[in-house]
Parts: structure tokens; sequence; C-alpha cells
């Protein structure tokens, strides 16, 4: 397949036309098809973009055009014909159509596979390109006209400091990384950023990394811009998403507001991309088409030569180490906005395990005196369910997943045991399968119990559960959301939902049950991602007048990351995280690609693996690679059974992208040829952000 995209070549006559598409299929590769002549009088400027519908051995699917050629290397009485166009004009515009297939050759993914993926799911068949509209799908483009525009807030130095360099680079590519403490007001800059770009008749992209945010988000735009927003994210419908689709690629909404896939919407007049929690996790594919939306929208910024924003109050270590080599702009936000200061941290040692159902006594005291005096406290504990373990006292049987390597989580609403990584359900066991017995405990904490608790411990307060399973109906969050709005004094207790990017005026303490998961964890951004998280759940507090507090608990009080954190903040560990990755040549100093196999069977993953790194080796030695490319494995995955699959991990390390590019597309091919393929499920995953 060429990398550049042909409009029609120069042709006799006679001379049979070539149209080469991406299938949506799990073949590397590109496929060529005939177009008939009475097709090519019916649209005599076919370009690429446009969908066909093509034979498929024998099925009929439907495919996007890459260029038009007079040659195939396929013999021309072996080629089928393109069986029908759908578009009149491209449904994709020229450059994004190359950022795609950029997307799909860096991420090692099928091309075919990659664009099927990425195109809203009205357009994955026959439907025509055309906006329908029920009084149901106006979440997909709001506009609220029927109160006046907010007036923009003042800012102050570091704000207007900021928010000039954003405007100054409009009309040209400038990556800038918005560095800002919680509550510095970073959505501020982004509005009045926004509003810039629409002054200049442009169109600008927000990416969230949740859905939960999308709401919270739209209502302060909709206060700000009375005008039509596309809104995208996959809690809409089929419908839904192609009005937003097509409302942006017209240019009819001036603003799109979505997450992760949204980086792939058409504008018809590109201005500004911003990118709200760069750090986000959720911001990278972690299966099927492994991209990374964060890094595309820098790369599509790039090419349509616009400025983007990534801010975060935790920067990654990636951004951080690209503003330190001049990569992105650098715009510090240091104070909170307005009169709010930043909250006060506290550790507290649970090492002597004093605790009363995960709760220390100072912690306890400390949400009593909030609480009294009419303020909201936040409890932090990122395990949902009643219990992590059900154990019997007797003969210490633990209730264990079938198919995973994990343990099942009780839960009490309703009651049943749960695998969180396979999601696999059954009854709660009242007697032990190994001694019969009924002495079944449940050990460890979850949010279930925690709520349970401390309502019984705060009889007269409001205690509010928010986790994935309290919001599982359609507007629950919303609902839960709106109450704590409301000011009254309330416990929230929650996961990882309460951390990202939430207002809460009246949160003055901030308690954190466990802070210890992420010290020890088997990823090596595991104490990256555990000081982001800490970070982010922290910032919940005192975003008001009322300064606030964090409330920290951990057996590992005297760790120095933990020390580093709380005394000198997220920037320093940053820093000390960063020296040890050049110490150990890890991301974001290298470049990292993991090859992964799953298999019913546990020695398929490991001999596919093992063909793999024969190969990588002996590609290495040919190309005078020995010593630039690092091999680590394979080994089994942290959790080696998953989803009664057995897993194996194989890493690659490269100082310089490029070798590591040429190495999997070369690699990639000779292994789709294996016959041990056949035997595994596998994958590439080029700068993995899960190593689990």
């Amino acid at each position: 397949m060429s990398d550049t995209l042909a409009a029609p070549p120069a042709h006799a006559v006679n001379s049979p036309l070539i149209a080469r598409v991406a299938v949506p299929s799990p073949l590397r590769r590109s496929f060529d098809y005939l177009l008939p002549t009475e097709l090519m009088a019916e649209y005599p400027d076919l370009q690429p973009g446009v969908r066909l519908r093509v034979p498929f051995g024998s099925r009929e699917l439907t495919a996007v055009l890459l260029e038009l050629d007079s040659r195939s290397d396929v013999e021309i009485n072996k080629l089928k014909a393109v069986t029908r166009i759908l578009d009149s004009t491209p449904l994709i515009p020229a450059h994004l159509l190359k950022l795609w297939l950029w997307a799909a050759r860096y991420y090692q993914h099928p091309v075919g596979d990659a664009l099927h993926t990425l195109m809203p799911a009205g357009l994955r068949g026959t439907a025509m390109a055309k906006t329908k509209r029920r009084a149901s799908d106006s979440k997909s483009l709001v506009s609220d006209s029927s109160q006046p525009a907010e007036a923009a807030r003042q800012l102050n130095t570091e704000q207007q400091i900021a928010c000039e360099q954003i405007n100054k680079s409009h009309g040209r590519y400038q990556g800038f990384l918005l560095d800002g403490v919680t509550g510095s007001g970073k959505t501020e800059i982004y509005l009045q950023a926004i509003a810039h770009t629409r002054a200049q008749g442009k169109q600008a992209l927000v990416l969230v990394p949740e859905i939960s945010l999308t709401p919270q988000t739209l209502a302060r735009f909709r206060e700000r811009f009375k005008e039509p927003i596309a809104v995208m994210h996959s809690g809409l419908t089929p419908r839904q998403r192609l009005n937003a689709w097509l409302a942006a690629a017209s240019g009819e909404a001036g603003i799109i507001i979505g997450t992760r896939s949204a980086v792939f919407t058409p504008m018809a007049s590109p201005g500004l991309i911003v990118i709200d929690e760069e750090h986000d996790g959720s911001f990278k594919q972690q299966d099927g088409f492994r991209y990374s939306a964060r890094d595309l929208a820098v790369m599509r910024a790039s090419t349509e030569n616009i400025p983007i924003v990534l801010g975060s109050a935790t920067p990654s270590l990636e951004s951080l180490h690209n503003a330190a080599t001049g990569r992105y702009q650098r715009l510090r936000l240091l104070q909170r906005a307005g009169e709010a200061m930043l909250p006060e941290f506290r550790l507290v040692d649970t090492q002597a395990g004093d605790l009363e159902q995960g709760f220390s006594r100072a912690l306890l005291n400390s949400m009593q005196e909030h609480i009294k005096s009419g303020k909201q406290v936040l409890v932090f504990i990122n395990r949902r369910g009643f219990a992590p373990v059900l154990q019997c006292r007797d003969c210490g049987w633990t209730a264990e997943c079938k198919y995973c390597d994990a343990r099942l989580t009780l839960h009490k609403s309703p009651p049943h045991l749960c695998c969180h990584h396979c999601e696999r359900r059954q009854p709660v066991t009242q007697s032990c399968p190994s001694c019969g017995g009924k002495a079944m405990q449940a050990i460890g904490l979850g949010t279930e119990r925690s709520e349970a608790f401390l309502q019984n411990y705060f009889p007269d307060t409001r205690v509010i559960r928010v986790d994935r399973d309290a919001t599982r109906r359609k507007d629950d969050l919303d609902r839960l959301l709106n109450e704590v709005q409301s000011g009254e004094p309330c416990i929230l207790v929650g996961t990882q939902m309460l951390a990202k990017g939430h207002h809460f005026p009246n949160v003055t303490l901030v308690a954190v049950l466990d802070a210890d998961s992420g010290l020890f964890s088997a990823d090596f951004r595991g104490q990256e991602f555990m000081a982001q998280l800490l970070m982010q759940v922290a910032g919940r507090a005192g975003r008001a007048e009322t300064r606030g507090e964090v409330l920290i608990q951990t057996q590992h009080a005297t760790h120095l990351s933990l020390q580093t954190l709380i005394h000198h903040g997220y920037h320093a560990l940053a820093e000390q995280l960063l020296q040890e990755r050049r110490q150990t040549d890890m991301p974001p100093i290298t470049y990292m690609a993991s090859l992964r196999a799953e298999a019913i069977k546990p020695e398929a993953p490991l001999a596919f693996l093992m063909q793999a790194r024969n190969l990588i080796q002996q590609y290495c030695r040919d190309h005078q690679l020995e010593g630039r490319i690092l091999v680590n494995g394979p080994l089994p995955a942290p959790m080696e059974k998953r989803a009664n699959r057995f897993r194996q991990q194989l890493h690659l390390r490269a100082w310089q992208r490029q070798d590591l590019q040429q190495l999997l597309s070369e690699v990639c091919t000779q292994l789709e040829l294996l016959p041990s393929q056949r035997q595994v499920r596998w994958s590439v995953d080029v700068d993995p952000q899960d190593m689990i």
C-alpha cells in the first residue's frame, strides 16, 4: 500500500482502473478491485475516502477507498469488481485519512480493521451519510440559547499568560503542556482559548478521558457558548454519534466534545485541540486497535498546523519529558483560582493495625469535625464490592475464579461473588466447599462495606456511594453528583470515578483508605499512576474558600515516594521517577512495544512468542541492530490466566522509534505466516500503558 493517497491516474479509455481499498479484516494489507466502466461513468471524480461495497470471500463488505491505480500486483483477470459506490464525495478528508493510515501502521494494526473501528457505526454498513434527527437524538448536538451566555471570568496573572500564549499560536502548530495544580482554572483557559478560536471562524475539539466527565464539561460549555456543540462518546446511539460526526465534518458544530475515539472526528475548519487530564490511561485503547488518542491528537494537530493544549495537574512522565526536551511549551499554574488554597496533606500510619472496618481513629475524628461544621467528606477506596476476599475461617479455603488467577469479590447488593477481571458471577457460598464448615468470613474492604460502616457510624449523615455498580442505570451518576452539588453535608464513598475533574465546592476533607497498592506494583509505571491518582483525588478537597485537608492511610508511611509526594509535591516525585527511568532505560527514555499471546492451552503462547523472539533476534543480526533493541521474555503476564486463557508477553525497547517500527513491520508480517499463530490470539501494543 502506498503511503500517499492517489487521485485517479491518467489512463486509456479501455484500460481497467484499479480501486485499492481497506477491508475490515485481520489481514495486514489492502486489496485491489476492478472499477466497472458503468461506475466510473457514474462517479467520474471518485476520490480516496469514499465507501465502496466489495465482494470478500462469500460476503459483501463496506470498504474505504485508499487510492486509484492503473496497475496491480494481482493479475487483472483474477480481480473481483466493486459492486457499488456508496458516497459521491469523500467522507474522510485526505489529510485525516492519511492520519488514520499512519495510525494503523504505527500501532501495527490491520489497516482495514483500524478504519472500520474508527468509522462511526452508522457508516460501517450501507447507510447514507445523512443527518436524521429525532427528539431523542438531541444529546449528540446541543445548544442552549434560552439563557444569555455566561461572561468570561477574570483570569489571574498565570492564567492570563497561559491564555495569551495559546492564542498567539493560532494558525500554526504548537504543543502546550498546561501544567496546573488542581483547581487552578485550567477549564477557564480552555474556554477562553476556544472562544478565541471560534472568533477566527475555526472549530475546536475537546477530548475528556471518561464519559462521566462529558455531562459536566458539556454543562460548562453550554453556559459559555450559545451555538451547536457536537458530543461524541460510546454512551450515544449509532445515529446520535453519526449526527455529531456529520455536524463536525460539515462545520455545523463549531465545538466537538468527546472521549477517546472523537480524536478521529473530521472538522471542516480545524483550529484547536484540547486534551483534558492528558495523563489519564483512558486515552489508550487497551484491546483491538490499541491507539493512544492523546498521542494521535498531537500528531493530528501537527499535520493540520493548529495548536494543541494538553492539560493536567499531574502530567504524565512522557509529557513532562517532552516539555523538558522542548517538544512542548510548558505553561505552569501554581496557584488555585480565586481564593481557594491548596489542601493540607497528612499521612496516617496504620502499621499497628488499630483500625475499625479499615478506618483509623484519627480519620473518623477528622470526618466528624468536618461534618459537624456543615462540610462534605470524600472517602476514596479504589475497590468496588463489599470485600475482596471470602474465606473459610476453619481451613483457609478462599473463593477464587476458576477462569482467572484472581479471587472472587463478595458483593452484598445483590448478594453474589464476582470476578472483576472476567465478570464471571456465582452465588455466595454459605458453607465451605473444602471442609463443609460454616465459618465463612469476608476479608478486606470494598466500597459497599465502607458505605455500610459509615452509614452506621454516622447515622444522621447521608452516605453516597459512587462506583460502577451504583451507576449502572442511565443518569444514575448525574443524579448522585447533583445531590452532592446541593452542598448538604454528606459523605461520598467511591472509586477513581470520583478522582477525575469533578468540582465539589463543599468537600473539605478527602480520605484515602489505602495508598499502598501502587507502591509495589508489578507495572513499572505503578508509582507514577499511584501518585497521579492520589493527587487527583486530593484535588477534590478545598476548592472553595475553606482550605481542604487530605488524610492518607498507609502501612508504609516512611516510604520515600510517599514522603516525596506529600512534602515536596507531584513534580518532585515525577523527577525522581524520571531519573530512575533514565538509569534503567525505560520509557519515556526509550520506546517500547509488547507482543502478547494468549490461548486455552498454556504451552501455545510460550511456543509462539519463542518463535517471535527468534525472528526478532534474526532481524537484529541482519540489520546490525544488536544492542540497539532490547528483548525481554517471553514471560508470563502478571495475571497469567485470565478469562480461561493463559497469557505470555514479550517486551521490546529501542532508543530510536524508527528502529522499533521497522522491526515490528517486518516481524508482524512473518508472524502472520507461522502455523503456530493459528493456535493463539496475538497482538502488538506499541507504547503500552498497562503491563498487567
